[in-house]
């Protein structure tokens, strides 16, 4: 009896249970949170077109205009001089650069000389003789006639006599040879074509010099030149003349040059024309890395925005009431960073900076406002 009541509260605490729990279910309220359309925020431009000037950058490194490299021509023991055969060595015009030893050929040059004054001393008595017309001319030659001059120019042969007669004593031959001589030992010493400075020195005093051996660089500090190179496209744009500003690579400092040589050729790798721009400063140096502005052109009705800006398919996003939309658009220029387009109505919103995740159709909410020019988004 008693295992029988026990059963029946059981069961009837399970139905109890049971009941209960699906009542406790049924009366729960299960609330679904709404979602919030979310709004994003851009930024905004109104367009006005106007001229946009369109500038080519380029750069390169600087190149002395006037550039010497020194060799040498004879063979001897390098002297020094009154200055240092150093790099940075400064030199004036006709200053002497390089000496080289020429004792020894100074010797024959002079012993030619002599036999060139023995020659014409020989020659005079018969001249006084046999043409007392032309012997006063060849008397002032011969009292001109210094060793340790240059040989002066033999006075001009006039009558097929004379020529016959000077010719025949081996005077032309003895004089062509002395200059000959004089012309070398002149090659023993080479001095400055124009002010400069030394860039490269590789001989030493008490070097022995071979010919044909270099013996450094001599440039002129006065003007530089700077090798660009402009795409084709723009080639018939460039003259000789035109005005180029420059700047270092960090713009701390601008010069002006300006272009003086344009190459005819183009290269056919890189299909660009090579310019030459002539710049002078005295804070310049050779080597130093410049980038040059050349104005190329100017747009009409244009506006110049970022890259980023503009899509593959040449569309650009607008703002329509609160919506995003696309527009065909036409580039004429693009740059490293900016893009120069056409075909933007005037009072045109479109986007001033990319947007991450922008569609057609997407409503957002333009955060400022400002007119495009030529130079926005600078």
């Amino acid at each position: 009896m008693r295992k029988i009541i026990l059963s029946v509260i059981a069961i009837l605490v399970l139905v109890g249970g049971y009941f209960g729990a699906k009542k406790i279910i049924a009366s729960k309220k299960s609330f679904k949170p709404r979602a919030e359309k979310v709004v994003k925020t851009v930024f905004a431009s109104v367009v006005k077109n106007e001229t946009v000037k369109i500038v080519v950058p380029a750069n390169g490194n600087l190149q002395a205009k006037r550039r010497v490299a020194l060799f040498s021509e004879v063979q001897g023991v390098f002297r020094g001089s009154n200055k240092l055969f150093k790099t940075g060595t400064a030199y004036n015009r006709g200053e002497t650069i390089i000496r080289i030893d020429a004792a020894e050929y100074t010797a024959n040059v002079q012993s030619a000389k002599s036999n060139l004054y023995n020659q014409l001393t020989s020659i005079m008595p018969d001249l006084r003789l046999d043409y007392p017309d032309i012997f006063p001319k060849w008397e002032t030659y011969l009292n001109s006639f210094d060793l340790n001059k240059s040989t002066p120019e033999l006075p001009e042969l006039v009558t097929e006599k004379e020529k016959f007669f000077i010719t025949g004593r081996g005077i032309l031959t003895s004089y062509y040879n002395v200059k000959n001589l004089e012309q070398r030992l002149s090659k023993y010493r080479i001095s400055a074509p124009f002010k400069g400075v030394l860039t490269e020195a590789l001989v030493t005093e008490g070097t022995l010099v071979r010919s044909g051996q270099k013996l450094g660089e001599f440039i002129n500090t006065d003007a530089y030149e700077l090798e660009v190179a402009i795409s084709k496209t723009y080639s018939d744009l460039l003259t000789i003349g035109k005005r180029v500003a420059l700047s270092s690579l960090d713009d701390s400092k601008t010069y002006e040059g300006k272009v003086v040589r344009i190459n005819g050729n183009v290269d056919q790798a890189t299909q660009t024309i090579k310019a030459f721009i002539e710049v002078k400063d005295k804070n310049l140096k050779e080597g130093m890395y410049l980038e040059a502005r050349l104005d190329a052109k100017e747009e009409t009705n244009a506006i110049e925005i970022n890259r980023n800006l503009l899509l593959e398919s040449n569309q650009i996003f607008v703002v329509r009431d609160s919506i995003l939309d696309l527009i065909d658009v036409r580039p004429v220029y693009f740059s490293d960073k900016k893009v120069v387009v056409k075909n933007v109505p005037d009072g045109t919103t479109i986007m001033a900076k990319p947007l991450i995740g922008a569609y057609t159709g997407m409503a957002v909410k333009v955060f400022k406002e400002k007119a495009v020019t030529d130079s926005q988004g600078s």
